[in-house]
C-alpha cells in the first residue's frame, strides 16, 4: 500500500509532524518497533496493575509555549482529550537540613522564598526574572519553527545591546551566570541543579541560555503535567492523526528507508515488508544511526553526522509503586512541585565534585537526586491513597572505562544506593511501604530506543553553543532534511528546539509544508 508519508517512530516529535501533515490531507503512516506509541513520552503499568508511571519525561515544560498548545493547532485540547496540571509550585530544591526553596509561579512569592536566604539575591532574582520574561517572546518566536541560518541570526542579536547581552550569555556556563548574578550557594544550587535536567554539566560551556530562560518560562507558562499521565500527549497526538485518515502502526520496526534516484521512496521493515512513499519519509534517528538506515549519503555528511556530540551524563531511573504516596520531611506542599531536587550537600564545591566525577566517568558519592510523586496532583495514577515515586539519578554511560554492559551487573546495586539516600528526603520511602520498584540504567534507556537515546541521551545531542539552533546537530541537519537525500526529513531531540518536551515536530512539519507548496497557517487555523 502507498501513503504520501511514512513516519520512522511514534516519539512525540515524529507524531507531532505526522498529526501536522494528516491535517493537511496528507495519507500518512507511522510506524513504531515497541508494542506503544510515545518515545520518551510515555505512560505505562510497568510494575503492579493500576499503578501508571511516566517512563521518562513526566514534567512538560517548554511546549507550553508551544502554539500547538496556545493556539490549540491541532485541537489536542479541544478535541483529543489532552488536559495538563499546571502547579503553583513548580519546582523546589530540598536541601540536607530539610529546609526548602521554592519558585513558585507568582514571582512575588518566589522572591519571599529566596529572602529567607540571602535578601540580595532576591532583589537579584526579581531583576534576572523579569529580564527573562521580558526577553521570552523573542525567543518564542523562534523556538516553534525551523531556525533562522546562523550567521544571520547572530548578526541580528549582534545588531542590539539586548540581542549582544543573549550572544555573552549563550557562550557561557550557567555556573558563570549564577556566580555572576547571587551571592548565596543555596541558590545557586536551586538554579543550576534544575538547569542539569537539560543533561548538562554546571561548568559546560554554551549552556548559559537554559538558566537564563528558565525563570521566563516558569512564571509565565508554569510546568505542566498531562492528567492521566506524560504519555496522554502521545495517545492525543495519535488520536488527532487516526481522525484525518492517518495509522500508527506499533511493532512495526524499520531496518532500511528506501532511496531510488536520490529521493527517499518509502521503507524496508525488519520482517521484509516494504512501503511505499510517494511524497516524503520523516526518519527519527539519531545522526549518528544516517547510515544505518540511509545508503546514498555522502562521506563527509557522514563523518561530520559521526561527530556530533553527545550530552554529557545520562539517567538511571527507577519506579516505586507505594502503598501510601510518598510524604516529603520538608512539607506537604512538596509533593505537588513537578520538579523536586533532593541535594546531598549545601555546598557549592561539593555540587560541582560531584559533577567532575560524572565528567570523568565516574558514579559520584553523593548522588544527583530528583524525584517526584505525582498522585499528590493526580490521584487517578495509582488506586486510592497509593502513590507512584519516579526517582533519576544523574550518571554517567560508561562508568570507569568498564563499558555500558557494566551497567547489567551493578544495576540493583545502584538503585538500592540511590534508595538510601532518598530515604534522607522522603519518609515513607520504607521497606513496608514499597511494594515493587523496577530500575533502568542507561544502557536500558538507550535500548528502549536504540534509534534516538544514543548513549543513554534522552536529550538527543549535547545543547552546547556549536550545537543550537541551525547547528541542532550540525550544519548540515539543522534544517531538517539530510543533504543529498530529496524527500528525507528528520524529527528527533537532536534538533532545533532541543531534547525535552517541546513539541519540536512542529517545526519539521513547517519545513515540509514549505517544501510541499502548503499554506501552513491555514493548516494550522489561523
Amino acid at each position: 500500500m502507498k501513503h504520501d508519508v511514512v513516519v520512522m517512530g511514534a516519539g512525540h516529535n515524529g507524531l507531532v509532524a505526522a498529526a501536522y501533515l494528516a491535517k493537511a490531507g496528507k495519507k500518512v503512516l507511522v510506524l513504531e518497533r515497541q508494542g506503544w506509541p510515545g518515545g520518551g513520552v510515555v505512560t505505562r503499568e510497568i510494575n503492579t496493575p493500576g499503578y501508571k508511571h511516566d517512563i521518562h519525561s513526566t514534567a512538560h515544560v517548554m511546549i507550553q509555549a508551544n502554539p500547538l498548545l496556545t493556539e490549540d493547532e491541532l485541537g489536542l485540547l479541544s478535541k483529543y482529550g489532552l488536559k495538563y496540571s499546571v502547579s503553583d509550585t513548580p519546582h523546589v530544591s530540598i536541601f540536607p537540613g530539610q529546609e526548602a526553596l521554592i519558585t513558585y509561579k507568582d514571582v512575588d512569592k518566589t522572591c519571599a522564598q529566596i529572602a529567607k536566604f540571602n535578601q540580595r539575591d532576591a532583589e537579584a532574582y526579581r531583576r534576572f526574572a523579569m529580564q527573562s520574561i521580558g526577553m521570552l517572546p523573542m525567543f518564542v518566536s523562534g523556538l516553534y519553527a525551523p531556525p533562522l541560518p546562523f550567521g544571520p541570526f547572530m548578526a541580528t542579536l549582534d545588531s542590539s545591546e539586548e540581542g549582544r547581552e543573549v550572544i555573552s550569555m549563550m557562550g557561557r556556563s550557567s555556573l558563570d551566570v549564577v556566580n555572576g548574578l547571587f551571592e548565596d550557594d543555596r541558590v545557586k544550587l536551586h538554579l543550576l541543579k534544575l538547569t542539569a535536567e537539560h543533561l548538562q554539566l554546571p561548568d559546560d560551556l554554551g549552556t548559559g541560555m537554559a538558566v537564563f530562560l528558565m525563570p521566563g518560562v516558569m512564571h509565565t507558562y508554569g510546568v505542566g503535567v498531562p492528567i492521566g499521565g506524560s504519555g496522554k500527549l502521545a495517545e492525543a497526538l495519535v488520536k488527532c492523526i487516526e481522525a484525518n485518515g492517518g495509522e500508527v502502526r506499533c511493532n512495526a520496526e524499520i531496518a532500511k528507508i528506501k532511496v531510488s534516484g536520490g529521493k527517499a521512496s518509502g521503507v524496508v521493515l525488519s520482517d521484509g515488508e516494504e512501503i511505499d512513499a510517494r511524497d516524503a519519509v520523516i526518519g527519527s534517528m539519531h545522526p549518528h544511526m544516517l547510515g544505518r538506515f540511509v545508503d546514498g549519503i555522502a562521506e563527509p555528511v557522514l563523518r561530520r553526522a559521526m561527530m556530533v556530540t553527545p550530552s554529557s551524563f545520562s539517567l538511571f531511573c527507577s519506579w516505586y509503586d507505594l502503598k501510601k504516596r510518598a510524604t516529603f520531611h520538608a512539607g506537604d506542599e512538596i509533593g505537588k512541585c513537578p520538579f523536586v531536587e533532593m541535594l546531598t550537600s549545601d555546598r557549592l564545591s561539593d555540587f560541582l565534585d560531584d559533577f567532575a566525577e560524572l565528567r570523568r566517568g565516574r558514579l559520584p558519592a553523593r548522588p544527583l537526586l530528583t524525584g517526584v510523586d505525582q498522585t499528590h496532583s493526580d490521584p487517578s495514577r495509582a488506586p486510592e491513597g497509593a502513590g507512584t515515586f519516579y526517582s533519576t539519578v544523574m550518571t554517567p554511560y560508561d562508568v570507569g572505562g568498564k563499558g555500558a554492559a557494566y551497567w547489567d551487573e551493578i544495576k540493583e546495586v545502584e538503585a538500592d544506593r540511590h534508595l538510601q539516600f532518598y530515604r534522607k528526603f522522603v519518609s515513607n520511602l520504607t521497606d513496608d511501604n514499597i511494594i515493587m520498584r523496577s530500575s533502568a540504567s542507561p544502557l536500558d534507556v538507550e535500548r528502549s530506543s536504540p534509534n534516538s537515546f544514543v548513549k543513554g541521551d534522552i536529550g538527543g545531542c549535547a545543547p552546547f553553543h556549536y550545537q543550537t539552533g541551525s547547528h541542532r546537530p550540525n550544519a548540515d541537519l539543522g534544517q531538517y532534511t539530510v543533504p543529498g537525500i530529496d524527500g528525507l526529513y528528520l524529527a528527533g531531540p537532536f534538533l532545533h528546539p532541543g531534547g525535552g518536551v517541546f513539541g519540536g515536530g512542529r517545526a519539521t512539519a513547517i519545513k515540509m509544508f514549505g517544501d510541499m507548496g502548503i499554506d501552513f497557517e491555514k493548516v494550522a487555523g489561523r
